[in-house]
């Protein structure tokens, strides 16, 4: 879990150029059991961007070094936000979405979105 948040931090700062910190975890879902030995590959996206949060997704895979086998072992998405030398939150840069692809993971990024504000009010509301 400590390489998942140091990927998808990286991919944060590279976005935003300044210091980020984790948010919130959405999920983390483990397909498939990573073995002591195996190589590991994370690859990490930005998914979302709004005014001051961004979306990190953040797939896993492992190779087992005596076959080559490659197996997607994990999916994860991060949220976080950049932060200015007084530790307030920055205004982002935009995200461009080029491909088809990029499209679509804005538009899921969106949807899960959506989904933890709702909930992030509904605790609210329940205290």
């Amino acid at each position: 879990m400590k390489l998942i948040n140091t990927e998808a931090g990286v991919a944060a700062l590279r976005h935003s150029r300044a210091n980020v910190v984790t948010a919130a975890i959405d999920r983390i879902d483990f397909h498939h059991p990573v073995f002591i030995g195996d190589f590991l590959t994370l690859k990490a996206s930005l998914n979302f961007v709004g005014k001051t949060s961004m979306e990190v997704g953040v797939r896993v895979e492992s190779e087992n070094p005596l076959t080559g086998e490659k197996m997607h072992t994990g999916s994860e998405y991060l949220t976080y936000v950049a932060l200015d030398r007084d530790n307030r939150p920055i205004v982002l840069p935009p995200l461009i979405l080029q491909k088809n692809q990029d499209i679509h993971r804005n538009k899921e990024a969106q949807e899960r979105r959506q989904m933890r504000l709702a909930e992030s009010k509904k605790v609210k509301q329940s205290r």
